[in-house]
């Protein structure tokens, strides 16, 4: 049950130190409470203890976050592909970034022409998506994203969906982990991957993966001391291959506070290289 060293990890969920925190205003527009709003620099800053803030406003972002990978065995990790210093990652480390694009279906057609682009620009391997954070906010089912899951399925690539309980004070409604099955039901080759812990309803995730073949989870936003236990039991059962990891450095967590609880978490030996790097290999397709 210990984590193996040396395995080359893929974090599905990392970036890059900004200049400030200006990258979070699409939130901030949207809260109402003063405290999310006017006092804190990261709109989920009461939910994280020690973001890594001091890391912002470096001169070199890329060399950061490429320091840290190193040090803790981080062979590549999922980043978008929008900003400058996205861009210069993918195009000075290929061997270490992968591209991400991003969707709102308020976008409309103008979306589905962005992920084109995105795709044939930066051999985009995934979308990501914030239902919560979208303004006005979209349902994960409702029919306004049908175009981007049909067009992700026309790609060939998957998609990364926040559900559960938003971090941010926003309603959460729109992230109801229930929305998921409809569009499993309706897009049977779509590969559907959620972001952040899908609580309070992980259990009803873990029954959904069971259900539907191209449905996945990963562990993004979530220190590893927190990971649900309903997950780590499905990982350690009949879900292997199910259970991705992901991080969130530097946006609430350091990987020296994911790393440094990752080896208590009580995976069994056979779910550690998948859940480290197989899946995450296996469903963005790296060879």
């Amino acid at each position: 049950m210990s984590m193996p060293a040396d395995l080359g990890i893929i974090d599905c969920m990392i970036g890059f130190p900004a200049t400030d925190f200006s990258q979070y205003e699409f939130i901030r527009k949207q809260l109402r409470d003063t405290q999310s709003r006017d006092e804190y620099d990261f709109p989920v800053e009461y939910m994280f203890k020690n973001v890594p803030k001091e890391l912002y406003g470096t001169e070199n972002p890329i060399d950061v976050t490429l320091h840290e990978m190193d040090r803790f065995g981080v062979e590549r990790g999922l980043i978008g592909c929008q900003g400058d210093v996205s861009q210069q990652a993918l195009k000075e480390h290929p061997d270490r970034f992968i591209p991400c694009g991003n969707v709102d279906p308020n976008d409309g057609v103008e979306g589905l022409r962005q992920m084109v682009r995105e795709y044939e620009a930066w051999g985009v391997k995934a979308f990501g998506a914030f239902p919560a954070g979208c303004n006005p906010q979209v349902p994960i089912n409702d029919k306004k994203f049908y175009p981007f899951y049909a067009k992700c399925c026309e790609l060939d690539v998957p998609i990364f969906v926040c559900a559960g309980v938003p971090g941010p004070r926003l309603k959460m409604d729109c992230q109801h982990v229930e929305r998921i099955d409809e569009v499993m039901y309706d897009f049977s080759e779509l590969v559907f991957v959620t972001r952040h812990g899908c609580e309070p309803w992980e259990k009803l995730a873990m029954k959904l993966m069971l259900k539907w073949p191209n449905l996945y989870y990963s562990t993004s936003a979530f220190a590893p001391k927190h990971y649900p236990d309903e997950i780590v039991n499905y990982a350690n059962t009949r879900g292997a291959d199910k259970v991705i990891y992901a991080g969130y450095f530097p946006m609430g967590l350091s990987l020296e506070r994911i790393m440094t609880d990752m080896p208590k978490v009580a995976f069994r030996d056979h779910v550690w290289p998948k859940f480290l790097r197989e899946n995450a290999m296996r469903i963005l397709k790296i060879d």
